[in-house]
């Protein structure tokens, strides 16, 4: 197996640390449950077969130090034990030895996920698999030993999950595959991707470049640690549950077999994590892009593709990542942001100024910012400003309509419109409105006392102040 610098300098490390690497087996049972019999009978998962010492590297003391710093910076709800990130150091300070000796042995069981549901866009809930605090220190300590091999082999044009690379980066190469006269794309979804990994295909895939069988075992051991739901365990045979270090590494080390296929016959494409479009230049030749595609997905891969979702269409009516495409009046692609997101952002703005959520006006405010600075951030490609500009004017009245709820009293509304300076009768003529708290927030006499400087100078962020600021 070919070693990169870092490799060799932690190798050192572990040995200077007093861990020197040694050559332990796995035990039969970890060898013959790599799944597949034409794995077995390969041979290329055997624990006995090669001794390159990666297991060592990664459970040397700086490597273990690193995955530890980074799930606690990362907190996180905790697992089946109930064993808290905080809770975590000390654990680890009275049981590394023996934690590390188990693992070397071949002796240590993940425990299962703890399965959580979260509801998604189309109404349906994904499922997500939260491992024990420390079975995610051993994830990431792995992870970070397998990423710097596979980052090379990753494809070019991969972006989901992986350093250095990021939404933006994946909506500019579509952009720039469609400056080059792909306007059609082949927009592929593969149906509960995560849910129906073939985890013998990812091990057959694994063995190619992991030349140790000891941690080809400790993967799927994860693999098939199960799931509670509910207060019942399930197994998991198949799928990489969502929710651990690993499952987003060994997603793309899956698809990256795709993105390799997709290369060798020409292909444009761009895929972030299990999100895929194929670039064409016609409609017939992405027809014909989809119809041969199909067969090495499902019959080479093992996965699904969902045939209700995907679909052959020009680039102006696709979602990607949030966005949408379309030509602009210079022949550019140009970005905007897709209705579907919009939509989701005034649902969410609604939640944060619905009239019964208990928040105060300086929660309020902290939350309005946090999300506003959060979605301006990702959709800043975007050319939103009319778009901004509408939703400010909403997002205003839904503020106004707020904080007139909480006035509640006629008195108290008197009185805080005498302090925004409304003269006299005009104040006593707006407390004793009694129309609709929505239809108030419109009452030009409420408008000109919660004006949008007002709101401003009282801490209220809006869209396109913010969008100025970070436009590209």
């Amino acid at each position: 197996m070919k070693v990169t610098k870092n490799q060799n300098d932690s190798r050192k490390h572990c040995e200077s640390s007093g861990w020197p690497q040694r050559d332990s087996a796995e035990h039969e049972e970890y060898a013959g449950a790599l799944t597949s019999s034409r794995i077995t009978e390969n041979n290329i998962t055997n624990a006995d077969r090669s001794k390159d010492g990666m297991l060592e590297e990664i459970l040397c003391p700086k490597n273990l130090n690193q995955a530890y710093k980074r799930v606690k910076k990362n907190k996180g709800a905790g697992g089946v034990d109930g064993m808290k990130v905080e809770e975590l150091l000390q654990y680890l300070q009275d049981n590394k030895e023996e934690l590390r000796q188990t693992i070397k042995d071949g002796k240590y069981r993940p425990q299962p996920v703890r399965r959580v549901e979260i509801p998604k866009e189309n109404g349906k809930k994904r499922k997500l698999g939260i491992p024990t605090a420390v079975d995610r220190v051993i994830q990431q300590a792995i992870a970070q030993i397998l990423t710097p091999i596979y980052k090379p082999q990753f494809s070019k044009n991969s972006f989901g999950f992986q350093p250095g690379k990021s939404t933006h980066d994946a909506v500019k190469a579509c952009q720039e595959n469609i400056r080059d006269g792909y306007k059609y794309v082949v927009d592929m979804d593969l149906e509960k991707f995560f849910d129906t990994v073939n985890q013998s295909k990812l091990v057959e895939i694994l063995a190619r470049s992991i030349k140790d069988g000891r941690v080809i075992s400790l993967i799927h051991k994860y693999l098939q640690a199960g799931a509670i739901t509910r207060g019942r365990f399930e197994e998991t045979k198949l799928g990489v549950p969502q929710g651990g270090p690993l499952s987003p590494l060994c997603s793309n080390i899956l698809l990256n077999e795709l993105d390799r296929e997709l290369g060798r016959r020409g292909h444009r494409f761009v895929r972030y994590a299990d999100d895929l479009l194929i670039f064409c230049k016609s409609k017939r030749a992405a027809e014909r892009t989809l119809k041969n595609i199909i067969p090495f997905v499902e019959g080479k891969l093992f996965l699904k593709v969902n045939r209700e979702k995907t679909q052959v269409a020009y680039v102006g009516k696709v979602k990607f990542l949030g966005y949408a495409f379309y030509i602009n009046s210079k022949k550019e692609a140009s970005l905007r942001v897709h209705p579907k997101s919009v939509a989701r952002m005034k649902d969410r703005i609604r939640h944060i100024t619905s009239r019964s959520n208990g928040m105060g006006y300086e929660q309020r405010k902290v939350k309005l910012k946090q999300f506003i600075t959060g979605w301006v951030n990702y959709f800043k490609l975007a050319d939103m400003k009319s778009l901004l500009q509408r939703i400010d004017q909403w997002l205003r009245r839904r503020t106004r309509m707020v904080i007139w709820k909480q006035w509640k009293r006629v008195r108290t509304r008197y009185t805080m419109l005498r302090k925004l300076k409304i003269i006299d009768w005009v104040a006593r003529e707006g407390a004793n409105m009694r129309k609709g708290y929505w239809r108030c927030a419109r009452n030009p006499i409420i408008a000109k006392a919660l004006s949008a400087e007002r709101l401003k100078k009282a801490g209220y962020l809006n869209f396109l102040n913010y969008y100025e600021t970070v436009r590209v």
